[in-house]
């Protein structure tokens, strides 16, 4: 027995979303909202591009020229409805190691051969593949990768006097306890007052982005109060108020042999996390992207922008769900997304100078913390031992090794942990049950997320209006094929939400997905069933 797509077509299919939706018809109302969540996300992205550059030891307008070139790539070519690329903090330990060793010019070599690796996994439909890469995996990769971010910023979120940031994780503690005489009180007042403003102000207004406010507000305190901290004119000069002419860098057969573990890291980070943003923003529209086709999207944006002094670029998941809650629901908000930060770099790059430099330290922290998944990292520690094992392996090999030693372990235990679960299973036959990933309308097996008082019905109606003093509880229902993880926003946790209105709340249900193995095809064992989530389950 065999099992197939209900429609093969449709798994082959390579058509990015933004010709779909061009030809099934595009209305003016839709155009509008797009408008508004590309203006919105354009300016959540401003302060990131800049940050996430700094942080990866490169100019602050590469990360603007990132998210202009490679934004408006991902959108106009992706597999994806929603998606929003550009330079993302999964990048920048490797990035910063990279520029290092090699420098900007082989910085550049590699992000074109990890775009050209990106052209060929998608042509070789390998998209649907890497959507299966276990979860412990993952969780072990962005676990670590936050906390190297995290320690990346400790010069300029204490306002250390140093000259260079050792790469590695232990030197740089060490490098770090070696200057603290040095710290600055002013510095780190503004880190903490940056990240107070980013987490709390949603609890005044979801319109403003927390980060903006946050920005403009440590700018105007540093000019107007003449605080002495670091700004990036006084470290990087003036910002460019354009585009530089495109360059195409000269690729030697020796860059190209040392470069290509580094490559190879760049485009499996980058075929993960736009794939996994992909499917974070299924759950939450009701539809599917196609993973091939974003593959080739994301290849293309990687070739394309280090020509233009770009850096790697992926999916970003953040970006990606503001996207989504502020009305984008097209290619065409991506696109708007990406020429609105042109707009900004040509009208106002010049002010992006006055941005103190412990402000993005402050804006980086939280984007180290929301990546961290530690409630993911502490629950997985309940499940079987091989996944607590890949889980550390993978942890422990990206903060103390390297990036790219810990993606090329994790590739090898993800194969030994699925050969063994193979081995386990009663007979060698099995069947992996895929979605068509070519469906635009809603997906039958979206996820359900209801309320009560009755309301609330997410994907469809996502927002409701109650009375002030109004009890809430929001159940979190998986769909076929999922399993919920936890609450994030007004609750958090992996119980019940229940709260009552007092003020304007937001709450975000993450779910995971399952991998469903058929073992004993005309078995009527109600065991027959497993599901793989981390763990090994028998599923009547």
């Amino acid at each position: 027995m065999s099992a197939v797509p209900s429609d093969p077509s449709h798994a082959t299919r390579l058509e990015p979303k933004l010709v779909t939706v061009l030809r099934q018809g595009y209305s003016l109302p839709q155009f509008g909202r797009d408008v508004v969540a590309g203006l919105v996300v354009g300016v959540v992205a401003l302060p990131l591009a800049i940050a996430l550059a700094i942080a990866s030891g490169v100019k602050p307008e590469q990360g603007l020229y990132t998210a202009i070139i490679a934004g408006f790539l991902i959108s106009a070519l992706g597999g994806s409805r929603v998606q929003i690329g550009g330079p993302t903090g999964a990048f920048i330990v490797l990035v910063y190691g990279i520029v290092q060793s090699h420098g900007v010019g082989g910085l550049a070599i590699a992000t074109m051969m990890a775009g050209g690796m990106l052209v060929v996994m998608g042509f070789a439909r390998l998209g649907s593949v890497i959507q299966f890469v276990p979860y412990p995996v993952t969780v072990g990769f962005t676990s670590g990768i936050a906390l190297l971010i995290a320690a990346s910023q400790g010069r300029d979120f204490f306002g250390l006097q140093m000259e260079t940031v050792p790469a590695e994780f232990v030197e740089k503690i060490r490098a770090y306890a070696q200057h603290f005489d040095s710290w600055n009180p002013m510095a780190v007042a503004l880190a903490l007052g940056t990240i107070a403003v980013v987490q709390l102000w949603p609890r005044v207004t979801h319109r403003i982005p927390g980060m903006l406010v946050a920005l403009i507000g440590a700018t105007l305190l540093v000019q107007l109060g003449d605080v002495p901290v670091d700004t990036i004119a006084t470290r990087f000069g003036g910002v460019p108020t354009g585009l530089p002419s495109p360059s195409i860098p000269i690729f030697d057969w020796s860059d190209i042999r040392e470069l290509s573990s580094s490559a190879l890291a760049i485009a499996l980070l980058a075929a993960i996390e736009s794939l996994l943003s992909a499917v974070v923003a299924d759950g939450m529209l009701g539809t599917r992207h196609r993973p091939n086709m974003e593959l080739i999207a994301q290849g293309v944006a990687n070739l394309v922008s280090p020509i233009f002094g770009g850096l790697p670029a992926t999916g970003a998941i953040a970006r990606t769900a503001t996207n989504i809650k502020s009305g984008g629901r097209t290619p065409v908000a991506g696109i708007v997304h990406a020429l609105t930060l042109l707009g900004i770099l040509l009208f106002f790059g010049s002010w992006a100078a006055l941005i103190p430099i412990p402000a993005l330290a402050g804006i980086l922290l939280v984007v180290a913390f929301n990546m961290s998944e530690w409630r993911h990292f502490v629950r997985l520690f309940s499940m079987p031992r091989s996944d607590v094992l890949v889980l550390l392996t993978t942890f422990l090999l990206t903060v103390v090794v390297d990036l790219v030693v810990a993606l090329q372990a994790g590739i090898v235990l993800a194969a030994l942990l699925f050969m063994r679960r193979m081995a386990a299973l009663s007979q060698t036959g099995y069947v992996t049950r895929m979605l068509s990933e070519d469906e635009d309308g809603d997906d039958p097996l979206a996820i359900a997320k209801r309320s009560v008082p009755a309301g609330i019905d997410c994907p469809g109606d996502c927002t409701e209006a109650y009375a002030d003093g109004t009890p809430v509880t929001l159940t979190a229902t998986p769909s076929p094929g999922s399993y919920f993880i936890d609450w994030s926003g007004s609750c958090s946790g992996s119980a019940g939400c229940n709260f009552t209105m007092t003020v304007d709340r937001a709450v975000t249900a993450t779910f995971g997905s399952l991998t469903i193995f058929f073992d004993g095809f005309e078995s009527n064992d109600p065991c027959a069933w497993s599901a793989n989530v981390g763990g090994e389950a028998c599923v009547p």
